[in-house]
């Protein structure tokens, strides 16, 4: 048995979102010989690991579910090539052999949880939010052996349609397409607007425009925006959405255009963890101990970080090996001198958190 049989065994277990259930059960079995007190698969269909039975826990909580776009898992050297290797099973696994290494701490349990869906509408997160209640939370995600994440962008979609009477072309009238432009540029002014005094990626608003379309009949047309937003930690989904609608209102547009803005999908909001914890001072002693000099970072992306931490409100951070950059690229690889080091360090801030 080699230092990165968990890693490999996982990452050759194909498993987008909604096809996890060959890679949990793979996960389950594997907790199980590694000496987990209990393994099972929960109501949603995430793999659970349970070390330990006492009355303070850490949740320790990756994803096991990638994108689509099947990758050979193959050795090339010291690199591991394969779908979800960083994103996210190399966290994961890397909490799985960690948690094994340290064992049972008296008056302690920890929980290994691999989310599904975390891809798609975070289903697995969505669950355990309500499940636990611990006094740590470790959220897996590929940051780098030597970086701790506090923080995560919120973000949220809609659909921005603008709909008129049939008029004819000639007619010189505003047509839904033009309408629907004009929005748009407006919802960038905004952003633009908002984001001018802002010197902080993590402080901004991140807009895209994801696709448009417009079609008509012989008595209506229509187009429509699918726009999406990162959100920062001042500006929640309820109030983006509420700007939206106020700077795309019907006032704005000529003739007899109206609009209407649906939220798509779950919005989730930004989310920054505490620096000054005892989480956050167990990490930093065990990256020191690896010989790392650690580094904090805020991401511009969401996590399941972003679903659990406001139910939990206990001291939460982001932590796991591999490059964030070659996340869902047809290239993904993660270094095993890497990941052995975030096992190692994630072992001492356990050990640390808990003595």
């Amino acid at each position: 048995m080699s230092d990165f049989d968990t890693l490999i065994g996982l990452v050759s277990q194909y498993s987008p979102s909604g096809q996890e259930r060959g890679a949990v059960e793979w996960l389950v079995a594997r907790m199980k010989s590694l000496g987990y007190d209990d393994a099972f698969i929960d109501e949603v269909g995430n793999a659970v690991g349970v070390m330990g039975k006492g009355s303070n826990q850490v949740v320790v909580l990756g994803h096991i579910d990638t994108v689509t776009g099947e990758i050979k898992v193959e050795q090339i050297a010291n690199l591991l090539y394969g779908r979800g290797s960083v994103d996210a099973k190399g966290p994961l696994a890397c909490f799985v052999d960690s948690v094994a290494q340290v064992g049972a701490k008296e008056d302690w349990q920890f929980v290994v949880i691999g989310a599904v869906e975390e891809e798609r509408n975070s289903e697995g997160a969505r669950f355990v939010a309500n499940q636990y209640k611990p006094d740590f939370a470790i959220i897996g995600e590929p940051n780098q052996w030597d970086r701790i994440a506090l923080g995560y962008k919120g973000s949220a979609w809609a659909q921005v349609t603008v709909k008129r009477g049939q008029v004819h072309l000639a007619s010189g009238e505003q047509t839904a397409a033009e309408a629907a432009v004009e929005a748009w540029l407006k919802i960038k002014a905004y952003v633009d607007s908002f984001n001018a005094d802002k010197s902080k990626v993590f402080d901004k608003l991140l807009l895209t425009l994801h696709g448009m379309d417009s079609d008509s009949n012989d008595f209506e047309q229509w187009a429509m925006l699918k726009v999406g937003v990162r959100l920062p930690v001042t500006v929640s989904p309820e109030n983006w959405y509420g700007k939206l609608k106020e700077f795309t209102s019907d006032s704005h547009l000529q003739g007899d255009c109206h609009l209407l803005v649906e939220p798509i999908g779950f919005a989730i909001p930004a989310w920054s963890c505490e620096k000054n914890t005892p989480l956050v001072r167990a990490f930093l002693s065990g990256i020191r101990s690896q010989g790392g000099e650690p580094r904090f970072v805020n991401k511009t992306g969401t996590a399941d970080l972003n679903v659990v931490a406001p139910v939990w409100k206990c001291p939460a951070v982001v932590y796991g090996p591999g490059d964030s950059v070659l996340d869902h690229t047809p290239n993904e690889h993660i270094n095993l001198d890497e990941y052995q080091k975030a096992v190692d360090v994630l072992s001492a801030a356990l050990v640390k958190l808990t003595s």
